[in-house]
């Protein structure tokens, strides 16, 4: 196992996932809503690319006892249930501070964790340039999903795009361990089985999935059938364990909806993870 490797991977996941909790914050409101423009305290967000990157704290916020902006976009309603919470991880604020956009900690750490689970498996072959510029924007689309119950068009469509290209991109080098053709196929196999079942049944899946469903069976199908399977499946599985679990301890019914784009991109990295060590 190449150090080297794993430790680009790490700062990769670790520079990429601090760029996540601000696009988080901002992505995660309701379909008939704008995007945030502004932080919980009205301060406009700036930056790179309009304000979508930055750090998870505004700089008005981040200076010690900054009063809250009067007017602009508050984005934070009474109840807001997409306010920014608090990662366990995080541990407490300080008094008089101003929090973070959530989350602050688990984000950033699971996309290292996948960052170099993905390099430890795939090694130095082509394909892992495709897994680290996608891994990123899955882990951003499932904190949003799971926030919101909700998969924007402008983080999964270009997914799909991305995926697509980056895959054939690996195609043509020496040294890749999947095929472009399968990885087509597959992205259209599955997500024309989420397709499927979005006509069955609308109310319990969403039509954002059968979009992250295209993305992820590109990916998969890479490695061939048997991956696409065992990763579609997966996610079926940690989806419902989780919703076992909710029923179990009486947090929610057999009815209640639950984000399901978290456990497909769950599902999708293990089979990723096994496809790149069995090749």
């Amino acid at each position: 196992m190449d150090a080297a490797l794993l430790a680009v991977a790490a700062v990769w996941g670790a520079v990429t996932g601090l760029l996540i909790p601000r696009a988080a914050y901002r992505f995660a409101v309701e379909p008939e809503e704008p995007w945030r423009t502004a932080c919980p305290a009205g301060h406009p967000l700036t930056g790179p690319v309009r304000g979508w990157l930055g750090p998870a704290r505004c700089a008005p916020c981040a200076a010690p006892g900054t009063p809250a902006a009067s007017g602009g976009d508050t984005a934070a309603p009474e109840r807001d249930t997409t306010a920014p919470e608090r990662d366990t991880a995080a541990g407490t604020a300080a008094p008089g501070a101003s929090p973070g956009y959530a989350p602050g900690v688990l984000a950033p750490l699971v996309t290292v964790v996948a960052c170099v689970a993905l390099a430890a498996a795939t090694g130095a072959r082509p394909e892992l340039i495709g897994w680290l510029a996608l891994a990123p924007v899955a882990v951003l689309l499932a904190v949003v999903d799971r926030r919101v119950h909700r998969l924007p068009d402008p983080l999964t469509l270009p997914l799909t795009a991305a995926a697509v290209l980056l895959l054939g991109g690996a195609a043509l080098l020496p040294g890749h361990a999947g095929s472009w053709t399968s990885g087509l196929l597959g992205g259209l196999a599955l997500g024309g089985f989420y397709f499927l079942l979005f006509l069955i049944n609308p109310n319990g899946m969403g039509f954002g999935d059968v979009k992250l469903a295209l993305a992820l069976g590109v990916a998969l199908g890479w490695y061939g059938w048997t991956v696409l399977f065992l990763g579609g499946f997966a996610g079926f599985l940690f989806g419902a364990a989780y919703g076992l679990c909710l029923v179990l301890l009486r947090r929610a019914g057999r009815r209640t909806g639950i984000p399901f784009g978290p456990f497909m991109i769950a599902g999708a990295l293990t089979g990723l993870l096994l496809g790149a060590l069995a090749v």
